[in-house]
């Protein structure tokens, strides 16, 4: 249920009380803390950019990276702080829009809900009690307020000189960014349906009430965190090879997050130094002083997001007389009503200031999807259980991470449950590979699931929709409380799939079904966390087929061993496995159809006979194979050869071409993708570097890649604006921090790139200038060891007192 059930907003609050709560959270941590200015952080940049920072403790550290960060991005972070303020209508206007869940929301909306669903009380009495953690926190606030201070209004970027919504950070400020991130999978997905939830009118028909499971599967795909049909949705390649399989029999790491160019879900580099104590390097997203993804001397690790469900819906039955009133185990219960409204300098010129009455459950906030036929009626309604609200514990199973010495310690770091919404893949320098789903999963059984339906048509949006809906009418269907759990109602770790080998393991954001399809997956595991024997992305079945033909010595490559040189290799062939899949059936219906096709199919079939089938800058036909591909997937019976979940990874394949009904519409598809890209200025060869690049420093610089629905590893998407355009494809979206980590006797031997660079601002140097790195598939050699980061260190460090 929202936070705020009990106290008011902060900010409504005279300042002196705010400030007076931000004191006490901060002073929490406080005991035998060092006299400020006795301690000094130093930060040291390599090329382009790379913070590494070093301290005594972890204030420091995260002193320092919140200064650094803000050095590059500080414009970023005080846009996103407005959000989690709930301010951004009373200083961007109601009618600008805003990041928020898995897209973008009208200011007001997002202050609305932001402004219902926080409270600074609830999140101060939930924090991490560990010493450090709030160490860490506290050094973050200060550290970015000292950037503020020292650089004054007229210091910062262009895009928020002078700005008055530029503030300095409280401790209250970062929990809420900490909460808006956990909940991002799941209720911040669907805050459109909280903020559409209101009381009927009228009394609703039995009609009106139906389930429609087809059209609750798109509706809810469109907010799912990685099902997004419509492109944009969070998602990743992580591989991890064990001694078994790597030519110097340790471990190797592939970590290739797929995630947001711009927003705080935008990844930096840093290296953070604790001298005795942690030494670990990688990458992070915005307002984190903990490495993500990265590496130490003996563990390197990555994330991808997972399949595991965050959230539940709960079916309430309502008081025929009061559609606000609800019953539970023959009891009624009346919901919690709250009405926010923002302040007047909110609303746009001569409008009233938004407001909205907000209704909550002991099961959660009340929402309302009538297109997914979830529609609040006058005797049914729905609230949303989110099981990632007030999990505050990432920060502390980040830090253990870095410190961990092998595959052991990387999943016991983990076992506090604080991995929101991600699966972990490892390797350490022994040669141990891990697969781990260890992120906070509702404890609901299969059969829980069956009992619990409200209704068959409830049931059936599971299979069709991956949407649990539980009756919220009996207090059985409550979510499990297992003792050993690190959250009440979350599935303890011992009860989520492990995989520990010496062989390998992957995964590109389908469950950990197939994290090898040689080793069998684990055992009673809840449909929550992820299915089984269902078909696989493409990305997936080309990772996989990938990975098995390189060790079986069938790929082009000398050997049948994953070594970094091969794996850096392969991860960027940019072999477009849906191409491959159909398009020599589509060819040779070409051929045989000939002067029967129109103009323009004919041109389609000569463009896409020629293509390489891969989606490399140079190839010519790629933009018109995703055109077409985008339509064609979705025909009917399109496949030649159907799915079968004995063959997951080489099935469905081929064009069924021998149909006349597919035959016809598959051409008509083809042939309405040859007008669309000529529509959009191209000839229907085009070459992907027309049309998918992006002008850095006034140079064009080409940007390999393909989309999801593609297959294509190295996956980039233009969220917003899916199909060619004018302007080809605008890239925001997709392949960021990319690292692959292995290790000598010295310890991790790192390359890696940062797509857009370490700087959101444009007139950093910083901004956008590994892209072309990323264009023509050089890597960047991370400096780790203290010699590495003297002889490549660019400027003179910088020393500040905390």
């Amino acid at each position: 249920m929202p936070l705020n059930t009990k106290a008011p907003f902060a900010s409504t609050a005279p300042a002196g009380i705010a400030l007076a709560v931000s004191t006490l959270i901060l002073l929490a941590g406080c005991a035998n803390t060092p006299a400020p200015g006795s301690r000094s952080v130093t930060i040291e940049r390599t090329a382009h950019g790379i913070a590494h920072i070093t301290a005594p403790d972890y204030e420091g550290i995260a002193y320092g990276v919140a200064y650094a960060h803000a050095q590059d991005n500080v414009c970023q972070t005080a846009e996103h702080l407005l959000t989690a303020r709930g301010e951004r209508s009373q200083f961007l206007g109601a009618t600008g829009t805003g990041e928020f869940g898995l897209g973008r929301l009208p200011n007001s909306q997002i202050d609305l809900f932001v402004r219902n669903h926080m409270d600074d009380a609830v999140l101060a009495r939930a924090a991490d009690p560990d010493r450090e953690v709030r160490s860490a926190m506290r050094g973050y606030v200060a550290g970015y307020n000292r950037y503020l201070q020292d650089v004054g209004p007229q210091g910062l970027p262009e895009a928020c000189r002078g700005k008055p919504w530029v503030r300095p950070m409280m401790a209250s400020d970062l929990s809420r960014t900490t909460e808006l991130s956990m909940i991002q999978g799941g209720l911040a997905a669907l805050a459109p349906a909280v903020l559409e939830a209101a009381p009927p009118a009228v009394k609703t028909s039995a009609a009106a009430e139906a389930v429609d499971p087809q059209q609750a599967a798109l509706e809810i795909a469109r907010l799912s965190f990685n099902a997004n049909p419509e492109g944009g949705e969070l998602g990743s390649n992580g591989w991890a090879f064990g001694r078994n399989v790597t030519p110097d029999g340790r471990g190797l790491v592939l970590g290739n997050p797929h995630f947001p160019w711009f927003g705080t879900n935008r990844f930096w580099e840093m290296h953070l130094t604790i001298p005795g104590s942690i030494d670990v390097m990688g990458a992070t997203g915005g307002l984190s002083p903990t490495v993500a993804i990265g590496f130490n001397k003996d563990v390197a690790w990555t994330h991808t997001v997972s399949t595991g469900k965050r959230f539940t819906l709960y079916e309430l039955k309502l008081d025929p007389a009061d559609p606000t009133t609800y019953i539970v185990d023959g009891q009624r219960k009346k919901m919690t009503a709250k009405t926010v409204v923002l302040p007047a300098e909110s609303a746009a010129a001569g409008a009233q200031p938004a407001r909205k009455t907000f209704y909550s459950t002991e099961w959660g906030p009340v929402v309302s999807l009538p297109r997914a036929g979830l529609a609040w009626t006058s005797t049914t309604a729905y609230a949303i259980r989110d099981v990632n609200s007030l999990n505050t514990r990432s920060a502390s199973a980040w830090i253990k991470m870095g410190r961990a010495r092998n595959i052991a310690e990387l999943r016991e770091a983990m076992g506090n449950q604080g991995m929101p919404w991600i699966n972990t893949i490892g390797a350490d320098r022994s040669g141990n590979a891990m697969y781990a789903d260890l992120s906070v999963v509702p404890d609901v059984s299969a059969q829980q699931l069956k009992d619990c339906a409200p209704s068959p048509a409830a049931a059936k949006l599971f299979a069709t929709a991956g949407l649990a809906v539980l009756d919220g009418s009996r207090a059985a269907c409550d979510w499990k409380r297992d003792s050993t759990a690190a959250s009440p109602g979350a599935i303890p770790p011992a009860r989520m799939p492990v995989v520990v080998t010496a062989d390998w393991v992957q995964n590109s954001n389908d469950s950990f079904w197939l994290a090898n399809p040689h080793i069998a997956a684990p055992a009673n595991i809840s449909p929550l966390v992820g299915p089984m024997g269902v078909p696989q992305r493409l990305r997936t079945r080309s990772g996989i087929l990938e990975i098995e033909a390189r060790l079986a010595g069938r790929d082009g490559l000398p050997g049948n061993k994953m070594g970094a040189q091969e794996l850096r290799s392969v991860i960027f062939r940019d072999r477009n496995h849906a191409g491959e899949l159909v398009m020599d059936d589509l060819a040779a219906a070409c051929r045989s159809a000939g002067a029967s096709l129109s103009a323009d199919q004919q041109a389609g079939c000569r463009a896409l006979s020629a293509w390489d089938r891969t989606s490399t800058p140079q190839a010519k036909g790629a933009p018109l194979f995703r055109e077409f591909w985008r339509k064609a997937k979705d025909l009917p019976k399109v496949w030649r050869v159907p799915f079968d979940p004995a063959r997951p990874v080489v099935t469905p394949a081929g064009l069924d071409m021998a149909t006349p009904a597919t035959r016809d519409a598959v051409f008509k598809t083809l042939g309405d993708a040859v007008a669309a890209v000529r529509t959009a200025g191209f000839a229907p060869d085009v070459a992907l570097a027309d049309v998918q690049a992006r002008v850095v420093k006034g140079q064009k610089v080409a940007i390999p890649g393909g989309d999801e629905f593609e297959g294509v590893l190295n996956k980039v998407e233009s969220q917003g604006q899916p199909v060619i355009g004018p302007q080809g494809y605008n890239i925001n979206f997709g392949t960021s921090y990319i690292q692959v980590v292995g290790f000598d006797e010295r310890g991790p031997v790192a390359q890696a790139l940062l797509t857009y660079g370490q700087s959101t601002d444009p007139a950093s140097p910083r901004a956008f200038d590994q892209l072309r790195l990323f264009s023509e598939k050089k890597w960047l050699p991370l400096p780790f060891h203290r010699a590495d980061v003297e002889a490549q260190r660019e400027g003179a460090p910088l020393q500040l007192a905390y």
